[in-house]
């Protein structure tokens, strides 16, 4: 489940597909840092029983205790794991965001993913909000292992914070980053845009993508991603310009980058709505 991507670094991939009792939710990538007194663990998964196979895992690696649990963002495939973490005694951490997202969110993801995952999956699974904020940056010790732990502007959600662990030089970067899997926009587009320059000059040796690889050169990583938006945006502003209304463009949008990536028709559309009602007023 878990593989070594540097000493004491350690990804757990997730499945390029959507969540579904028969994947147990477990599509996101998942991270494990290990200091020299404590392990802090990078998102929880999207059910408990991913979760709570990832603490077995875990347990095959270290028997030091998961002082922390960080949250990248809001979305379920990454949070829906927290309660199994909550109660080894991890404390969550998250953007300073992410309460009022769960808050505003959090019934409703219950319903829809109980529609979609089924019963017994959904079983036990709560909401859990960070109890350590990040407004900025916040630093988070392992014992002589000190993560990074950044908070971002509005970007793939308004909730995102990435982790760097400098020994050695890796970067989980959440959904921030996309690899093989569609990018999926639920924050902004021209923000995400500007904020992958500022990611694009963190010093990393690689990334774990919340979606993809378990782990990538850096910042290489960045280019499909980044060329996907330029289409995306590129052919909005084109239709905006020539009068076309949102149903047409969205039908087009961005079609040019749809054999680079899974679940592009799944989530194309989505986008680009989000991204038209964004650069219609530019």
């Amino acid at each position: 489940m878990l593989s070594e991507i540097a000493d004491g670094v350690f990804a757990f991939r997730g499945k390029n597909e959507l969540m579904t009792p028969s994947n147990e939710g477990a599509v996101c990538n998942l991270g494990l840092v290990v200091g020299d007194e404590a392990a802090a663990v990078v998102d929880s998964g999207g059910s408990l029983v991913e979760a709570r196979a990832f603490i077995a895992a875990i347990r095959q690696v270290t028997p030091k205790p998961v002082r922390f649990l960080i949250n990248t963002h809001m979305h379920p495939d990454h949070i829906f794991g927290n309660a199994a973490f909550r109660d080894i005694g991890a404390t969550v951490v998250g953007h300073k965001n992410l309460p009022r997202a769960l808050e505003a969110r959090g019934v409703f993801y219950l319903r829809n993913y109980r529609n979609q995952l089924g019963d017994a999956l959904m079983e036990g699974i709560e909401i859990v909000p960070p109890a350590q904020l990040v407004a900025d940056r916040s630093e988070l010790d392992l014992g002589n292992r000190v993560l990074d732990v950044r908070a971002w502007k509005a970007a793939h959600t308004d909730n995102d914070v990435t982790v760097f662990d400098a020994r050695t030089r890796t970067l989980f970067a959440g959904d921030l980053v996309f690899m093989e899997h569609l990018p999926t926009l639920d924050g902004s587009l021209l923000g995400w845009m500007r904020q992958m320059d500022a990611i694009a000059a963190i010093d990393a040796r690689r990334v774990v993508p919340g979606h993809g690889p378990a782990a990538a050169d850096w910042p290489e990583a960045l280019e499909a991603q980044r060329r996907y938006f330029e289409v995306l945006a590129g052919d909005i502003r084109q239709a905006i310009a020539e009068g076309r209304p949102l149903a047409e463009t969205v039908k087009t949008a961005g079609r040019s980058e749809a054999s680079n990536w899974t679940l592009f028709d799944e989530y194309n559309e989505r986008n680009a709505t989000a991204a038209y009602a964004e650069l219609e007023w530019e």
